[in-house]
């Protein structure tokens, strides 16, 4: 593992703990709008209420994560890589990825430690597979995070990727590599005091 990782394990064990304390709080705080948010996916996609998928977390270690379902099962539309024109999205899911009502269930991936408020984005293992030793060594030591600089520098990603002829292209050259790169300053240069500042603006920007 790279010997520039600066977290220490005091580092880690804060980050957890302000992790499981403000998650658990906030889970019951958020509950009647996730569950209200689950029906109206429920009823509008006529399937689960809940988006589940196999993710790469902390060491390599696979969970799922769970989201409010925002779009539509759709074979014929195979891809990772999600724009804001993707026919699979549905009405309500447009409102919910808009006001990132999508993303509250990932408290409990905080709650059960599988997930941090502020870390990379989890990929599906396809996409972790892709980068080379060194960085996936880098990502992979720690817990991947709800938003952080990568997910706040791209916050319109599905805008931007709308836009190109190619957007998977787009994305693997240039996006997924500098957010690697995001995420790798991020870590060698961590402070609890940063990940308050990506919370707030997160919240109110």
């Amino acid at each position: 593992m790279s010997k520039k990782i600066r977290i220490s394990k005091r580092e880690k064990l804060i980050k957890r703990f302000f992790d499981f304390i403000i998650a658990s709080i906030g889970l019951i705080i958020v509950l009647p709008i996730i569950l209200i948010s689950y029906l109206i996916a429920l009823i509008e996609t006529k399937e689960s209420g809940f988006f589940t998928q196999k993710r790469v977390g902390k060491n390599g270690k696979i969970f799922k994560i769970i989201k409010v379902k925002t779009m539509k099962s759709n074979t014929k539309h195979n891809t990772n890589v999600t724009t804001k024109k993707d026919p699979r999205i549905t009405n309500s899911g447009k409102f919910f990825r808009k006001t990132k009502i999508d993303e509250l269930p990932q408290l409990i991936n905080i709650v059960k430690g599988e997930m941090s408020f502020v870390g990379p984005r989890p990929d599906v293992p396809e996409i972790i597979n892709t980068m080379n030793k060194d960085d996936k060594d880098i990502i992979l030591s720690v817990r991947p995070g709800i938003t952080g600089p990568a997910s706040l520098k791209y916050e319109n990603e599905e805008e931007v990727l709308a836009e190109k002829d190619n957007p998977e292209k787009y994305n693997e050259e240039v996006i997924f590599p500098n957010k690697v790169r995001l995420n790798k300053e991020y870590i060698r240069n961590y402070s609890f005091f940063k990940d308050i500042y990506y919370i707030f603006k997160t919240i109110f920007f």
